[in-house]
């Protein structure tokens, strides 16, 4: 039987064929989907695991217990599972593990653009990358084989383009996988110096093993084309040159590392001119020089963003070809922006009037930075805010300390943010810390985390208690609000930024995106008391606009949240009489 699926949901179905009994993950466009389609599958325990670095670690239990597992992420995920993953090159599994890791060329939900094959070739794991759906399924399960029979764990790059696209996929049935006999074995398991010393040496005879078997692998083919030109190439870059050049003659690669040399040398020999393309760094094009092949790459192609067929084909063949996507300039800009009824809004509104000095993190209320609000001074990783407006009352002493704060998601604290909370507990620190708890994991779909009551499955579970836990790290300021009580949340702020010791302040309003949550009436505007002064725009709801003439709002956007009738001074908004509105 055949279906049409994601290649995050072949992914999960890959590993659902291969027996698989463990998936862990935190949320992450654009790998989400990974873990939501394995949670459908009752054969396969799954959860969404505080951060990624616990996520691989479990996995890894499960692993060295004989199972099978697989852990999923976006590529700045790895860089929090990045511990584990190093030593467990070292260690080797027992079941076969496998991550998945996805990319996002381009930057499209994410905060740096970097490329994971590198984390392949620093810890010599090998990784695997598929281009389609099909392949998605077809490499995760030859991931297993591969784990399993060289005693690693492997690696699955996925881009934003494979991940999110469909096609259509082959399904099989669920091999009958049993568990491996767990046996207590300190040397392979116990990585202190003796130990890790002996196993590095393990390590470097299972690479020389695994560059033999790149060599032999039907992972990487030749299709043989015009030989005129030769492209080296993977992932989503394949469909793009395919798409582009038509039939010149290609080595698709589906393990880029370690990278087949054999096989290369092979194929630069039959062909007149050789191209590498891939996105983002030339990690391809470097090792193919580095065997003394001259090869023509990112002297064409940028290092920055996604490729095309299009740019493929003005680069290669200098000349524009009628393809199938439109020109970028074409498409119409759509800026993000904080949903109507977003509790966030009001937080950054006060904020903002406030002048406050703000450390932003990730999730929904990042879009805090951009107009009208522009209220957050800083974004760097998941709980940096915390630890970095810790930093900045060192630098900058008192006077500072008391107009800057952090802000910093309910999920993401529990991500990241309690350890950072810990240092400026332990260390003297007098910085306010405001939780935007919206009772889920909103931007990347509406994710349960450990503080929601609720695992991955929907099964009830105990939910973590934000206010006890900050009080439980030392914190002896902890401030509960509703963020559209404005005048409340205004008078908390002042008094906790001026007060000594550590403060946490919890915005506590769930996201109006949830089924349960139900507004008032849709608002309207009394023009008899409107006076135009424009204060209700600062909000940014994209329900409130400008006519030119006079302030208007959107029925079909308004939720009736009611948080521009508690701004307005002058009464403008009201609700309108015997109407209900949904927040989903």
């Amino acid at each position: 039987m055949k279906m049409l699926l994601l290649g995050n949901e072949a992914v999960a179905r890959g590993a659902y064929e291969s027996g698989a009994t463990v998936a862990t993950a935190y949320p992450g466009t654009p790998s989400t989907e990974i873990t939501e389609a394995l949670a459908r599958y009752e054969e396969i325990y799954s959860e969404w695991s505080t951060n990624e670095k616990v996520a691989l670690e479990v996995a890894a239990g499960a692993s060295f217990a004989g199972a099978r597992a697989i852990c999923s992420m976006k590529h700045v995920g790895l860089n929090v599972a990045a511990d584990p993953l190093f030593t467990l090159a070292y260690t080797g599994v027992n079941g076969g593990l496998v991550i998945a890791v996805a990319d996002d060329p381009g930057m499209h939900s994410s905060q740096n653009e970097q490329d994971s094959r590198f984390y392949a070739r620093a810890a010599r794991i090998p990784m695997l990358e598929p281009s389609d759906s099909q392949e998605c399924k077809d490499f995760v399960k030859e991931a297993f084989y591969l784990s399993e029979k060289f005693d690693t764990p492997v690696l699955v790059r996925l881009t934003t383009r494979v991940a999110h696209s469909r096609s259509m996929v082959e399904l099989g049935e669920r091999e009958d996988y049993r568990l491996k006999e767990y046996v207590k074995d300190e040397g392979k398991y116990v990585m202190m110096p003796a130990m890790a010393r002996k196993r590095h040496g393990e390590l470097e005879k299972r690479m020389a093993k695994i560059r033999e078997f790149a060599d032999e692998s039907l992972l990487n083919r030749i299709e043989w084309g015009d030989r005129s030109i030769g492209v080296i190439t993977s992932g989503v870059a394949y469909q793009y040159a395919r798409e582009a050049l038509g039939d010149v003659s290609y080595l698709k690669l589906g393990m880029v590392y370690p990278l087949p040399r054999k096989l290369i040398a092979r194929f630069a020999k039959e062909v007149e001119t050789l191209y590498v393309i891939e996105e983002l760094e030339p990690f391809i094009e470097d090792q193919v020089r580095k065997m003394g092949i001259k090869v023509i790459g990112k002297e064409l192609f940028p290092v920055v963003g996604e490729l095309s067929a299009r740019l493929i084909s003005e680069r290669v063949l200098g000349k524009k070809k009628e393809l199938m996507d439109p020109p970028l300039e074409q498409l119409p800009v759509r800026p993000p922006v904080m949903c109507p009824g977003c509790p966030h809004r009001a937080v950054f509104y006060v904020l903002k009037k406030l002048r406050f000095t703000v450390n932003g993190d990730i999730g929904c209320y990042t879009l805090g930075a951009l107009p009208p609000a522009r209220a957050m001074d800083t974004c760097l990783c998941m709980g940096a805010s915390v630890g970095m407006a810790h930093g900045m009352e060192k630098a900058r002493g008192a006077d500072f300390r008391k107009k800057t704060v952090a802000v910093i998601g309910d999920s993401t604290f529990i991500h990241s943010g309690i350890t950072p909370l810990i240092d400026l507990v332990y260390n003297k620190g007098n910085s306010t810390v405001i939780i935007l708890d919206n009772s889920i994991t909103a931007m990347t779909g509406h994710q349960h985390n450990p503080s929601t009551g609720y695992t991955i499955k929907g099964e009830p579970t105990i939910a973590v208690d934000l206010v006890k836990l900050a009080e439980a790290v030392g914190v002896k300021r902890v401030r509960l609000v509703d963020p559209f009580e404005l005048k409340e949340l205004e008078k908390i702020l002042k008094e906790e930024t001026q007060a000594d010791g550590p403060s946490v302040i919890i915005a506590k309003r769930p996201c109006a995106l949830l089924k349960q949550v139900k507004f008032g009436p849709q608002v309207t505007v009394d023009r008899s008391k409107c006076k135009y002064c424009k204060a209700c725009m600062v909000l940014g709801c994209p329900a409130i606009s400008d006519t030119g003439d006079g302030i208007k709002v959107d029925e079909a956007l308004c939720v009736g949240c009611g948080l521009c009738i508690e701004l307005c001074r002058f009464g403008a908004f009201v609700k309108k009489a015997g109407e209900k509105s949904g927040g989903a």
